[in-house]
């Protein structure tokens, strides 16, 4: 076992009949924790109506935790569900390991994650705004420079526990992601003045979002097999078969009762989503919990008002496809595998025929010294069919072109 390792106990109460979620959550917990390089020594729950208001798990459930906690030497214990600051005080008080809930641990790995200083800032943001309600009756100090899961932060390594100095690193980090929000603002602007076709790739973590979008756009987007790989949107030019050059964005991926705090301080990135012309839906067809995978990335989508969009479920690691698997999307869908390349060129064929769909037609005689014209065509717009006429001296183009495109004074001009 590594140093880096902590010896981890997972605890979970059961409050529905739904005991495949329940189950499921659990794992993911799990998956969590080793992403945050965090070795699972045992899974603990316990079936009730509903959490124990002063403890999670009842009184007895508590005595038998201390035992094994004790027995497997554990450094950390994580429970399934964001704990209320008077819950973590009583466990606290009983147990010698670390106490840390979901939501520490999903910001624990963001903290891990970000790189960018809009990402590192939004993760703070998120940490402090946790923390600020759960300071009462806490120590008057609070230490960054500890060291394992739940302590790591992309801010600064020591911040007292005042309550008005969180309150001014607040508002600082406010105000920092309010000019950057502002500035992505004026970028997007100015890709909608231009007209530039936008694609954003959702989908729940570790679906293989950050592969595909570095196969279709010869991008560097970190990629690996584990939870959050990607927490900066990263937008890179994709051209398609035509010619076509539209915008990819890869987003961070979602995940089941992803925390409100992350929801909140990650809007502005997830207006990337809410501005694109298309979404490709990625799902994991391998994983036994794609259904769930799927709902929850919808349910999400809903949450930021993104409705009417027009969607493509892709179905990724069609070569690892689960026996059980069939396909929940009514909507337009297509099965993949992102590391073959025939697979890639059918997605991107698929892309520009949805694409076409939400284009105008054009048909127009373009004479020979038109040269710009005739390359922003091959560029700007889905251009289908290109000839020369010889003795007119002029390229007879077919194609599609976005609605209110700035081409349309020109393509109006040389209609047929």
């Amino acid at each position: 076992m590594k140093e880096t390792e902590e010896k981890v106990i997972l605890v979970g109460c059961q409050t529905t009949e739904d005991t495949d979620r329940f189950d499921y959550s659990m794992d993911e917990l799990a998956s969590l924790t080793e992403t945050a390089k965090g070795i699972v020594m045992v899974s603990f729950t316990q079936k009730r109506e509903k959490i124990h208001p002063a403890t999670y798990i009842g009184k007895g459930k508590v005595e038998e935790l201390i035992n094994i906690a004790e027995e497997v030497e554990a450094d950390l214990i994580i429970f399934n569900d964001e704990l209320s600051p008077s819950q973590v005080r009583n466990l606290s008080s009983q147990l010698e390991a670390r106490i840390i809930d979901r939501t520490q641990l999903i910001l624990d790995i963001f903290a891990q994650r970000a790189r960018s200083k809009e990402g590192k800032l939004q993760v703070e943001l998120a940490q402090l705004e946790y923390l600020l309600p759960r300071l009462r009756g806490q120590g008057t100090q609070l230490s960054r420079l500890g060291a394992g899961i739940g302590t790591r932060g992309p801010g600064e390594t020591k911040l007292e526990s005042d309550r008005r100095h969180i309150q001014r690193r607040i508002d600082d980090i406010k105000t920092q992601l309010s000019s950057i929000v502002k500035h992505r603002e004026r970028y997007r602007e100015r890709r909608k003045k231009n007209k530039t076709f936008q694609i954003a790739l959702v989908g729940y973590t570790n679906a293989g979002k950050s592969t595909l979008f570095n196969r279709l756009t010869e991008a560097e987007s970190y990629e690996e097999n584990q939870l959050f790989a990607t927490l900066d949107p990263m937008t890179r030019k994709i051209h398609l078969p035509s010619g076509f050059t539209a915008l990819l964005t890869d987003t961070v991926g979602f995940i089941q009762d992803l925390p409100t705090t992350l929801v909140a301080a990650f809007r502005s990135t997830l207006e990337e989503v809410k501005e694109a012309d298309l979404l490709l839906h990625l799902v994991d067809m391998s994983n036994p919990d794609y259904f769930q995978h799927e709902e929850t990335v919808q349910s999400l989508l809903i949450d930021l008002d993104i409705h009417s969009t027009p969607q493509l479920t892709v179905y990724n690691k069609r070569d690892k496809q689960h026996p059980s698997f069939v396909p929940t999307s009514t909507a337009e869908n297509i099965f993949i595998s992102a590391l073959e390349q025939t697979d890639q060129e059918k997605l991107k064929q698929k892309v520009e025929s949805m694409i076409i769909e939400l284009n105008d037609f054009y048909h127009i005689e373009v004479p020979a010294s038109e040269g710009k014209l005739l390359s922003r065509l091959k560029n700007e717009t889905i251009l289908q069919e290109l000839s020369f006429d010889e003795t007119k001296q002029i390229y007879i183009c077919k194609g599609y072109a976005l609605e209110n495109h700035s081409l349309w004074g020109h393509i109006n001009y040389y209609c047929v």
